[in-house]
C-alpha cells in the first residue's frame, strides 16, 4: 500500500529574506519545490494549505511582548532580532504561515487526510526561544505545532527528534520540564548555540524527556543509524508516542557548508525510515517533518528528495540494510551510545 504524503509548500515562504548573501536564503525552498513541481512528482503527494497561525497560538511558546515585538516589525525594510536573524517588510506574516503550516500538517495527519506530511516552510524555528529570535529562526514551528496537537487533541505524549547540525535549544526549553513531549537530538557539539551537552537532560516532572546525543564533527551515516537503533528506537517504543515530529534540518550532509557531519542522501532516508517505523508501531504510521536549516542547496534537494521517497513508502530501507549499516565499525560512536544510555538510565526501563 503506497503511503498518502501530504507537503506543505507556498510560493509565500520565498518572501522571507535575512538579507544579502545569507545562508537561509529563498533558493533553499526554490530549489526543493522545483523539485517537487516536476511532473514526476507533483502527482504524488496531497498538497496542504497552509494559514497564518492566531497570536494565541504562537503564545503557547512565545510571550505576548515577543509576539508583539515580531508584529512590530511588519513592512520595515530590515530589523536586526539577533547577530544572525534579520527581519524583511513580509517576515511577520511569513513566520505567522510557517507555524499555520506546521499546524495544518499536524491537523492532516491526526485526521487521516494523510499518513504522513512533510512542511516545507520557512524561516525556520527550533532555534526560537520564548523571547527571542536566534540563529535564522524567528517563531519555533514545531514547538508551536506540539502544543497545538496537546491542547487541539488531548495528545499527551509527543516525540519530537531532532536531527540538524545544531542542537535546538528553543524546542529544549519549551519542553524541559514537560513529560509530555519526549525531546531527541542528535547535533555537532561543540558549536553553535552551544547547549546540547549530556548533562541537558530535563528538569522536575521532565526530567529524563530530554535526551541529547552530542556528536564530534565527521559522523556519518553508520553513527546516525546506530544512535538512532540503539538509543532512540528502544526509548521511543518505551514511550509509546501518539504522533512523531521531525525538526528535519540537512545540514549534516556531507557537502553542507556550515556543518562537518558526513551525512548521505541515503543516510537521511534510513534515518527516516527508522522513524516511520516506530511511527507505524506506536501512533498509526503519524510523522510529521518540518523544514529547518540545508544549506548546499543540491545536498538539501536531494537528502528532502530521499526522505520523501521513504514516506512514500517508494523506497523502503530494508532491515537487513539498517543492520549492516549499524554494524558498521565505529567505535567513538559506540563510546558515546553507552554515555548516553547510562545517563538516560534511570529514567527508562529498557536500558
Amino acid at each position: 500500500m503506497p503511503r498518502k504524503t501530504g507537503i506543505v509548500k507556498d510560493t509565500r515562504y520565498l518572501q522571507h529574506s535575512a538579507g544579502f548573501a545569507h545562508p537561509e536564503s529563498p533558493e533553499r525552498l526554490a530549489a526543493i519545490y522545483e523539485m517537487l513541481e516536476n511532473p514526476l512528482m507533483d502527482w504524488k503527494f496531497t498538497h496542504i494549505e497552509p494559514r497564518e497561525a492566531t497570536h494565541k497560538e504562537i503564545e503557547m511558546i512565545h510571550s505576548p511582548s515577543y509576539v508583539q515585538f515580531i508584529a512590530s516589525t511588519a513592512g520595515q525594510r530590515s530589523v536586526y532580532l539577533d547577530p544572525d536573524t534579520a527581519t524583511s517588510p513580509e517576515t511577520y506574516e511569513i513566520a505567522k504561515l510557517a507555524v499555520g503550516g506546521v499546524c495544518n500538517a499536524i491537523d492532516s495527519v491526526i485526521k487521516g487526510t494523510v499518513d504522513n506530511a512533510f512542511a516545507f516552510v520557512r524561516p525556520p524555528g527550533h532555534h526560537a526561544e520564548k523571547d527571542t529570535a536566534a540563529g535564522f529562526c524567528v517563531f519555533n514551528n514545531i514547538a508551536i505545532g506540539a502544543m497545538h496537537a496537546i491542547s487541539k487533541y488531548g495528545m499527551k505524549k509527543i516525540l519530537i527528534v531532532d536531527w540538524d547540525l545544531h542542537h535546538g535549544n528553543g524546542t529544549q526549553h519549551s519542553f524541559y520540564k514537560d513529560p509530555r513531549v519526549l525531546y531527541f537530538s542528535t547535533h555537532q557539539y561543540p558549536y553553535y548555540p552551544g547547549t546540547g551537552s549530556l548533562q541537558e537532560f530535563g528538569q522536575g516532572e521532565g526530567e529524563g524527556y530530554t535526551v541529547n546525543v552530542p556528536l564530534r564533527e565527521g559522523a556519518g551515516d553508520v553513527a546516525f543509524v546506530k544512535i538512532y537503533r540503539n538509543i532512540l528506537q528502544p526509548l521511543a517504543l518505551e514511550f509509546k508516542p501518539e504522533l512523531i515530529l521531525l525538526s528535519a534540518g540537512f545540514d549534516t550532509h556531507f557537502q553542507d557548508p556550515l556543518g562537518g557531519m558526513r551525512v548521505t542522501p541515503e543516510g537521511f532516508a534510513a534515518m527516516a525510515r527508522i522513524l516511520l517505523n516506530i511511527a507505524e508501531t506506536c501512533c498509526k504510521g503519524r510523522f510529521v517533518a518540518v523544514l529547518e536549516g540545508g544549506y548546499h542547496v543540491v545536498g538539501l534537494t536531494r537528502s528532502v528528495k530521499a526522505v520523501l521517497e521513504e514516506m512514500l513508502d517508494e523506497t523502503h530501507i530494508s532491515e537487513e540494510r539498517l543492520s549492516s549499516l549499524e554494524n558498521g565499525t565505529d567505535e567513538e560512536t559506540e563510546q558515546l551510545i553507552n554515555k548516553v544510555i547510562s545517563r538516560i538510565r534511570p529514567y527508562w526501563k529498557v536500558f
